[in-house]
């Protein structure tokens, strides 16, 4: 009992995710994919919106339910009608997973900006090597 108990400490304590944790987690995100589609979300005020990344916590009872969305001039916007319709959105994953889940978890919605920070990035290596390339030509 002790054993369990210390394993699953440090498995919480280093983060890691158990094997059911990840496929769960695959399945959540596959199907809110699909549940977006028939919603009319996977497109939003011209911008396009995917599912992904999605993080279970230990019991599988909550989804963090990680969006990106690319070519729109409000994400947050779109985060929020998902957390207004999230009883609904719920309630379409319920459907379609209850053969394979004992509890449908709870979804808690959050805008993924890791394309924001990869570009950002690009452009301060951009700037660095024209700086570089600047610093040569004067010498």
């Amino acid at each position: 009992m002790v054993a369990k108990l210390s394993i699953s400490l440090m498995a919480i304590i280093n983060m890691e995710e158990s094997k059911r944790q990840k496929q769960v987690a695959r399945l959540v995100q596959e199907e809110m994919s699909e549940i977006m589609q028939k919603h009319g979300l996977s497109i939003f005020k011209g911008g396009l919106v995917t599912v992904s990344k999605v993080l279970m916590t230990v019991d599988l009872s909550a989804a963090r339910v990680y969006i990106s969305i690319y070519n729109s001039k409000s994400p947050e916007e779109l985060i929020d009608a998902m957390q207004r319709n999230v009883k609904e959105l719920r309630y379409d994953l319920g459907k379609r997973m209850r053969h394979q889940l004992r509890i449908i978890p709870h979804l808690q919605f959050f805008l993924d900006d890791t394309m924001d920070h990869i570009e950002r990035m690009n452009e301060v290596f951009k700037e660095i090597n024209k700086d570089k390339n600047n610093s040569e030509e004067e010498e």
